[in-house]
């Protein structure tokens, strides 16, 4: 009797042993392959990442797009362009910036977002060299549309690679120094370009793409594996998301609208609005471009110590009253900070908004890379229509500088109160 008994009782304790070896196997399985679905996080490699972010987007964005601002005088003056012909091949960079922007995820999907970075840094490279001799404007032309080109699809590709790799508590000051090479091209503009221009027209080409081919090179091998295994977020979190993540794109053209008074004006505001010549000029858009080098880095660390979605809000109202502080006064002081200021939100709110998307979207690189590259292809839309908007209007008013800084300070108060109003919507439901 005894014996039966405590048969039962004996024969089952081997079957609850079994069933929590089963739960520990089924936990350290789901646990692995966690950790394998997650691309690998080395410390030093983050930095090692975000240099060649910071030397692609300093080639295909600073160098491509912002160097040709100087040369501008130079390309008229030789008689290579006349003043009209070089409006238009400026506005070919932008109509290519948009057209990259486009077709960055088509292009990472056939031959890999690397080598598509690789191939971008060396097509702008190639465009340095192709610019240097006038052999005709259909010609020029093109190349500086392929020039516009890479930048869209580095802009789209570089964070989208690196980020990944980089812990949630790093992403902004990461993002930061891969945009970084945004404002250091701006400053080169300012800086170096007057140097190269010194040796002749000819040469300033070849030394801007000798300076392109080094950086291409010494960033060849630092790109990370792309990430793999992603996870496609739920249907519900991606409804959710869905509303506040088209509102970001709104903004983040919004944006870009707010930056066009200073982008194109300000030097011509200082020279010729303000009558202060143009040396007076230059020294304003150097202040533009300093502020855009440390811009990107300060407004990361921010939306790694604040959230993304409030550094996003506060900087939405700095830099509307920045845009804004030209109509109020022209005093040197406050033409200095209003410069330094916006320059530092020109590419200062892209690891922001990265950021914010990184926030909306958690789960799949894939999808962020998706939302990224529509928000590029935003950015560029208002962008563009805002240069030639307020090129229409500057034309119309006879030149009225202050309601072109109005204008840009409206759009990025327009901005700041859509997150308010969502902010608002989102807390009442």
């Amino acid at each position: 009797m005894s014996t039966a008994d405590r048969a039962p009782a004996t024969e089952s304790r081997p079957r609850q042993a079994s069933t929590q070896e089963v739960d520990m196997t089924e936990l350290n399985a789901d646990t692995k392959h966690r950790v394998h679905a997650r691309p690998h996080m080395r410390p030093g490699s983050n930095w090692r990442y975000a240099v060649a972010g910071l030397t692609a987007s300093l080639v295909g964005l600073g160098l491509a797009r912002f160097s040709y601002t100087p040369l501008i005088p130079a390309l008229i003056g030789a008689k290579w362009f006349s003043a009209s012909d070089v409006v238009y091949l400026g506005a070919a960079n932008l109509a290519g910036y948009l057209a990259g922007a486009l077709a960055a995820r088509r292009v990472a999907g056939r031959i890999g977002a690397v080598r598509a970075l690789r191939a971008m840094m060396l097509l702008a490279t190639l465009s340095f060299f192709a610019s240097s001799s006038p052999v005709s404007f259909t010609w020029f032309f093109a190349w500086r549309f392929l020039s516009g080109l890479t930048g869209g699809i580095i802009m789209v590709l570089a964070a989208s690679v690196i980020l990944p790799h980089t812990s949630a508590t790093r992403r902004g000051i990461v993002g930061g120094v891969i945009f970084a090479g945004v404002g250091l091209g701006v400053a080169a503009s300012g800086t170096l370009v007057p140097l190269l221009l010194q040796q002749g027209l000819r040469q300033s080409w070849y030394g801007l793409g000798v300076l392109s081919a080094v950086l291409t090179v010494a960033s060849w091998w630092n790109w990370p594996a792309e990430a793999k295994g992603d996870t496609a977020p739920s249907q519900t979190k991606h409804h959710q998301a869905s509303a506040v993540t088209r509102a970001l794109l709104i903004q983040y053209g919004l944006n870009a609208m707010a930056l066009v008074p200073h982008m194109v004006f300000v030097v011509d505001f200082v020279a010729r609005g303000l009558g202060q010549g143009i040396a007076a000029g230059s020294r304003y858009w150097v202040l533009y471009g300093l502020g855009a080098v440390v811009g990107p880095l300060i407004t990361g660390h921010l939306g790694d110590r604040a959230g993304f979605g409030p550094a996003l809000r506060a900087a939405f109202l700095i830099e509307a009253a920045a845009v804004l502080l030209p109509t109020v006064s022209t005093a040197p002081v406050s033409l200095i900070a209003s410069s330094i200021v916006v320059g530092g939100f020109t590419p200062g709110i892209v690891p922001l908004v990265l950021g914010r998307i990184h926030e909306l979207v958690p789960h799949s690189a894939e999808q962020q890379r998706a939302t990224w590259s529509h928000a590029t292809t935003s950015f560029a839309l208002f962008q563009a229509a805002a240069a030639y908007g307020f090129s229409w209007i500057y034309a119309q008013t006879g030149g009225d500088y202050p309601v072109l800084f109005s204008l840009g300070g409206g759009a990025a108060v327009l901005a700041l109160a859509i997150d308010l109003a969502l902010a608002l919507t989102t807390r009442k439901a």
